[in-house]
């Protein structure tokens, strides 16, 4: 017999399509963002896997991961461009 529920990666692909498909409903100007959404919620989403029972969590969590890193970035781009 096969599996009778969902895992949380199949869960996060399905999530993922599905945000792929909004984006595309999105304005011409916001589909890029939509986009860049969904990638970033498969990005981490294999390590998210094993703390997150919910694959909309999963993807949240990765997306958010992401976002933050290239917060970090930005800033540490801007202290760089003040101390020269």
């Amino acid at each position: 017999m096969g599996r009778s529920f969902e895992s949380v990666r199949q869960g996060v692909k399905r999530i993922a399509d599905r945000w792929a498909r909004s984006s595309r409903a999105l304005k011409k100007e916001d589909q890029q963002y939509g986009e860049k959404l969904v990638e970033l919620a498969k990005k981490h989403s294999s390590e998210a896997f094993i703390a997150c029972d919910d694959p909309l969590e999963a993807a949240v969590f990765s997306a958010l991961v992401e976002t933050i890193k290239r917060q970090d970035q930005i800033e540490s781009h801007l202290k760089d461009d003040v101390d020269r």
